[in-house]
């Protein structure tokens, strides 16, 4: 037998062979016991699942630890994120009741932030709440390009109050503070 000096050594991914990988879905047949989330979670109901992490974040060294981590700048959201991908990789529960107890969990510790008096950051990214928001050029400009006829009128509208002389207003931002009775 000859050698191919050219040839991928044994063991490279050139070597591989693209068609020897496993067919998609063999996951889903495959036995995953072996794993913690392989085997059905320990807790199944999110009210006890709350209870519990809840209990735990009462203790001293947790309450430590935690106060710790988001005075360095860590986010709820990341220490709640955190929380529940251990659990379920632990086999604790599934991440479904992860998802549902993720709300609850995350008010839960900014309250004890605020009791404590210790500033914290609620989102990951600052910006979370403004995301998806459409400022007033952006709109106005895809109205001239989708729908031509609507902006010519809301145009003229505008032209027709300056030339009476109402300019138009920003509307006021609405709070507590300057909140009309509504009668």
């Amino acid at each position: 037998m000859k050698i191919d000096p050219q040839a991928p050594p044994m063991g490279s991914i050139e070597k591989k062979d693209p068609v020897s990988m496993a067919p998609p879905g063999y996951g889903l047949i495959s036995d995953n016991t072996r794993w913690p989330w392989g085997s059905p979670p320990a807790f199944v109901d999110p009210q006890e699942v709350l209870d519990q992490a809840v209990a735990s974040l009462e203790t001293p060294r947790t309450k430590q630890e935690l106060i710790k981590l988001l005075l360095v700048g860590a986010s709820v959201e990341a220490l709640v994120e955190g929380y529940i991908f251990q659990q379920f990789s632990e086999g604790g529960f599934n991440p479904d009741v992860g998802l549902l107890i993720k709300g609850p969990l995350a008010l839960h510790i900014a309250a004890m932030a605020e009791e404590e008096g210790i500033p914290y950051r609620f989102f990951e990214n600052n910006d979370e709440l403004e995301e998806g928001q459409m400022d007033d050029e952006t709109f106005f400009r895809m109205m001239k390009e989708n729908n031509p006829g609507l902006f010519a009128f809301v145009r003229e509208q505008i032209n027709e109050g300056i030339r009476q002389g109402t300019m138009p207003q920003a509307p006021e931002e609405e709070n507590f503070l300057n909140a009309r009775k509504v009668e």
